[in-house]
């Protein structure tokens, strides 16, 4: 997995490790994916032009090939956007923008994307 951290909120290694463990949870071994820690200000613009929501917020994805015909090959997973102002544990951040670049939705689904987010934050912690 090619991981590109861009801010020093967290070592490298570590969110390194969340995207491995987010990724693998649903079959992707093989991607590249970039996660980036912004300020209110950033996060706010991303979250009006993107979302049409006023304000900042803690995290935001970006996918990129989320309907890949070969799931299991390499994959530019997407970007994930996480604003440390707002978020009260960064290394779950990393995992739940990262649970989204595989597809997963907490709004759409009955529960599984935050299930499988708190298993892993079992094994991160």
């Amino acid at each position: 997995m090619e991981i590109d951290v861009i801010g020093n909120a967290l070592p490298p290694g570590r969110v390194e490790e969340a995207v491995a463990y987010a990724a693998a949870s649903a079959g992707i071994e093989e991607g590249h994916v970039a996660i980036e820690f912004v300020n209110a200000e950033r996060i706010a613009e991303l979250n009006e032009t993107w979302r049409g929501k006023v304000g900042p917020t803690d995290v935001l994805s970006f996918p990129v090939d989320e309907d890949d015909e070969d799931p299991l090959g390499e994959r530019e997973l997407g970007d994930v956007f996480i604003c440390p102002e707002y978020t009260s544990d960064l290394v779950e951040a990393v995992v739940h923008g990262v649970l989204h670049l595989t597809g997963m939705d907490h709004e759409e689904d009955e529960g599984e994307m935050l299930a499988v987010q708190a298993e892993i934050m079992g094994w991160l912690r």
